[in-house]
């Protein structure tokens, strides 16, 4: 299935691309995509389309510049999460997202994905502003925060994907990140792959199976009910 593409800048000066099939009938669900470190917004556009070819996107760009593209937020020098940063920067990707989001058609879902560096701004999203998705994929993500989760959120559902092998990950950190998930009330999934950092066939196949699960339409937060 084909698609068209187009680049845009939110209001705060965040670069994205929104990319819409060309299919007369597409789904209720927007994708919001969330490169990797020394990312690019298109990275997961390949990965989305193969799994939702009849979805609306919205890949965002990264707002700190790295060596070789973008991140989403700033690692100290010992590779510590700068959680100050990361939290200024969440206003930044909503910006991004409701931007995005007004340029398309209203959609009654809408789930963030998010790789890496990626995984880590998505799961803090899903905790800070969940008022703005229904649901959420993690691919090796770790704890945004150290700090106690925040608040209550919705019950969305949220699909963690762990990997065995992950050298840049420490052990465990996927289930830190569920249960911080599920401690402000998402409904996560949680699943370790034999796979290194990277994204694998095997994490394509469990995303695809968990969505195929996703009900239709949905109240919750994102879409066009919510909005």
């Amino acid at each position: 299935m084909h698609s068209s593409t187009r680049s845009l800048r939110s209001p705060l000066g965040t670069e994205l691309v929104l990319s819409v099939p060309t299919t007369p009938q597409p789904s209720d669900t927007t994708w919001v995509l969330l490169h990797g470190s020394d990312g690019h917004e298109t990275d997961l556009l390949p990965l989305a389309d193969r799994l939702a070819p009849d979805a609306q996107k919205i890949a965002i760009r990264g707002t700190e510049r790295t060596a070789e593209g973008y991140a989403h937020f700033r690692r100290r020098p010992d590779r510590s999460l700068d959680e100050d940063d990361l939290r200024e920067r969440t206003p930044l990707l909503i910006d991004a997202v409701d931007h995005g989001q007004a340029a398309l058609a209203p959609t009654a879902r809408r789930i963030v994905l998010g790789f890496s560096n990626g995984a880590i701004a998505a799961a803090a999203l899903l905790e800070l502003r969940p008022d703005r998705f229904t649901a959420g994929v993690l691919i090796r993500p770790q704890p945004p925060f150290r700090s106690g989760p925040v608040g209550r959120g919705s019950a969305s559902p949220v699909l963690v994907l762990d990997a065995r092998y992950d050298e840049r990950r420490a052990p465990g950190d996927g289930l830190l990140t569920a249960e911080r998930l599920r401690a402000v009330g998402a409904v996560v999934d949680l699943v370790t792959l034999p796979v290194h950092h990277g994204i694998s066939e095997l994490d394509e196949d469990e995303i695809r199976h968990w969505a195929s699960g996703l009900p239709e339409t949905t109240t919750g937060a994102g879409g066009s009910t919510a909005t």
